[in-house]
C-alpha cells in the first residue's frame, strides 16, 4: 500500500546520527558568513532546495583536494554551494555561476561579499544550456574547467552532462545533486508522489543508468542530503 511522500533531505536511517555528523563535523567547521547565509535560506519558501552543509563541506574539500581553479556550477539558488566553492578556490580561482535567477543568488551575495570572495565569481544570468554551447562553439573553454556542480533542473541533467564532458578537463569531476531523489529512486511504488516530484524522480533515474553505462567517467555515489554522483572524466 503506498504511504504519503514526505519530503526529507537527508537519507540517513537516524536523524540523531544526522544531527551528530552536524555538530561535530560541519557547524564547528563552518564558515560564519556560510552559517548567516543558511539561516537567511531556511526563512526562503524554497529553502530545502539549498545544498546541505554537509554537502557543501565536501565539495569545498573535494576542490581542495583536486587544486581546482577554475569551477563551474549549473543552478545558484541563494548561493551556498557557490560560497562554499568560492572559499575553498585559490585567490586566483574563478567560478562560472549560471542561474535563469538572480533575485535568490542576490540574497546571498552580501554573505559573499562579506566573506571577500566576489571577485572569484561570475554569476551569469540565464538558462545554462545556451550558455554552455556558446562556450563549446567559441572554442576557448573545452577542456578548461577543473571541477562542475550541477544542481538545477533535472530534467536536463543529461543534456548538461555530454556538454560537461568536454568542458571539464580529462582528470577533472562533474559533480550531480539530488541523483538519490529523496530516496524515491528505489522504492517508487512505496509513495504517493507529488507530480513534479515524479518527473524528476524519473529523469534522475534515467541520469543514474546512463552514467553507470558511461565509459566516459569513472563514477560514485553518494548517499550524502538527498544523492550526489561523482564523474571523475578519464576520456
Amino acid at each position: 500500500m503506498a504511504v504519503p511522500f514526505v519530503v526529507k533531505k537527508n537519507l540517513l536511517q537516524s536523524d540523531a546520527l544526522h544531527g551528530y555528523i552536524l555538530e561535530t563535523s560541519v557547524y564547528p567547521r563552518e564558515h560564519e558568513q556560510l552559517r548567516a547565509l543558511r539561516d537567511v535560506t531556511l526563512k526562503h519558501p524554497r529553502g530545502l532546495m539549498s545544498t546541505p552543509p554537509e554537502e557543501g563541506q565536501l565539495l569545498h574539500l573535494l576542490i581542495k583536494l583536486m587544486n581546482a581553479k577554475k569551477t563551474i556550477e549549473l543552478g545558484v539558488f541563494t548561493g551556498y554551494s557557490l560560497l562554499c566553492t568560492a572559499l575553498a578556490l585559490p585567490e586566483d580561482g574563478k567560478v562560472t555561476a549560471i542561474d535563469i535567477n538572480k533575485k535568490d543568488y542576490e540574497i546571498g551575495l552580501p554573505f559573499i561579499k562579506k566573506a571577500g570572495v566576489e571577485k572569484k565569481i561570475d554569476f551569469i544570468e540565464a538558462e545554462a544550456l545556451p550558455i554552455l554551447d556558446k562556450m563549446l562553439q567559441e572554442g576557448k573553454e573545452e577542456g578548461s574547467f577543473d571541477f562542475a556542480f550541477v544542481d538545477a533542473d533535472k530534467e536536463n541533467y543529461n543534456q548538461y552532462h555530454e556538454r560537461l564532458i568536454k568542458l571539464v578537463k580529462v582528470g577533472g569531476a562533474i559533480a550531480y545533486d539530488n541523483t538519490l531523489w529523496f530516496g524515491t529512486v528505489a522504492e517508487p511504488e512505496k509513495y504517493i508522489l507529488p507530480e513534479e516530484v515524479s518527473q524528476n524522480m524519473n529523469c534522475l533515474v534515467n541520469l543514474n543508468k546512463f552514467l553507470a553505462s558511461d565509459s566516459r567517467v569513472e563514477i560514485s555515489q553518494i548517499c550524502i542530503g538527498d544523492g550526489l554522483t561523482l564523474c571523475l572524466r578519464i576520456s
